[in-house]
């Protein structure tokens, strides 16, 4: 999940009241809303720079979509630090030009970036042939590049379900068979990463066309895992929870209300960052993970089993009411 608009993220200290971090979002001068981790959250608190050793991915090419903002940039940037020769590409190429001169600036290897709307497959035909020609075939690919928005399903147009397919489902297949079609003519291998979510597995309502799109796409990948082993292709897959990431939140939740009620259901008691994802994702698709194929990883700090489990609102239950519930049961054994 992501940041509000152009809100900023601020930690200051704790008041001798507070349970946890205090964080205030704001934009501009006006403060929109405020957040507080839960008090477990100090038991995980988040590593923010990359796990694997350097130069993992020297020599290597990495190909992020999505890879402007957000978690597409964290990855980049970690991808980047790591060794690799990023190339980058979503619509919008000033966004991309200024994220690969900030990135190859920290890092000083080569980002490049590419202009493509993955909905297209003449353009991403020609994408991935200046792909392959300004750095060569990639060695990761990561399909990041997404689209979505909240709304109740009897309100949907046509257009805004085809809106959000076109770019999860088909865009994401256009790329994977048109990068994984060269792969196969040069006779050479892959990590492919697909981002989805976790409501991919379960379904959710309210973002229906989403969930609809990022099934399909987990489907394709899990057969393209079975299928394409033979030529040296892997597929993974990583579902991510509520994590803060410009623009998801100005989408998903627009005023702030729904960040508490987020943190209250997982139980590391806080929202993910954009670096741990990195860390794993950069994991999945190095050869440390060479024997992972096929896997869905759910990333969310245990939000799904919680909301899974049928029982799991007790945790509300306070010790003086479990006293009391303790009570009757015992009057009621051998009734």
């Amino acid at each position: 999940m992501a940041q509000l608009g152009r809100a900023f993220l601020a930690r200051v200290p704790l008041l001798p009241c507070e349970t946890g971090p205090l964080r205030f979002f704001s934009h501009g001068t006006k403060t929109l809303y405020q957040s507080i981790d839960a008090p477990q959250s100090k038991f995980f608190p988040p590593l923010l720079k990359p796990m694997l050793p350097p130069n993992t991915f020297q020599g290597k090419v990495a190909f992020i979509t999505g890879g402007g903002t957000g978690l597409g940039k964290a990855m980049t940037t970690f991808l980047s630090s790591l060794g690799a020769h990023c190339v980058i590409a979503s619509r919008n190429i000033d966004v991309l030009k200024a994220t690969a001169e900030e990135i190859s600036s920290k890092t000083g290897n080569k980002v490049h970036a590419i202009r493509c709307d993955i909905r297209d497959p003449d353009m991403v035909h020609n994408t991935v042939l200046e792909l392959v020609k300004v750095a060569g075939h990639p060695d990761v690919v990561i399909n990041n590049a997404a689209g979505n928005f909240v709304s109740p399903s009897e309100r949907l147009s046509p257009n805004a379900w085809k809106t959000i397919t076109d770019i999860v489902l088909n865009g994401t297949a256009y790329v994977t068979l048109e990068i994984g079609k060269q792969l196969i003519k040069a006779q050479k291998g892959a990590a492919f990463l697909a981002i989805t979510t976790v409501y991919a597995e379960s379904g959710s309502g309210f973002v229906m066309p989403s969930s609809s799109a990022k099934s399909g796409v987990e489907a394709m990948n899990k057969s393209l895992a079975a299928e394409w082993g033979r030529y040296g292709m892997r597929f993974n897959i990583i579902q991510p929870g509520p994590i803060k990431t410009k623009g998801a939140f100005s989408r998903l939740d627009p005023t702030g209300n729904f960040e508490k009620e987020m943190i209250e259901r997982i139980p590391c008691g806080r929202l993910g960052t954009v670096e741990e994802l990195a860390n794993l994702a950069t994991f999945l698709c190095s050869d440390y993970a060479s024997w992972i194929n096929g896997a869905v990883i759910r990333f969310d700090g245990g939000e799904e089993v919680f909301l899974s489990g049928e029982f799991n609102s007790l945790k509300k239950v306070t010790k003086e009411e479990w006293d009391i519930m303790e009570g009757l049961i015992r009057k009621t054994k051998g009734s």
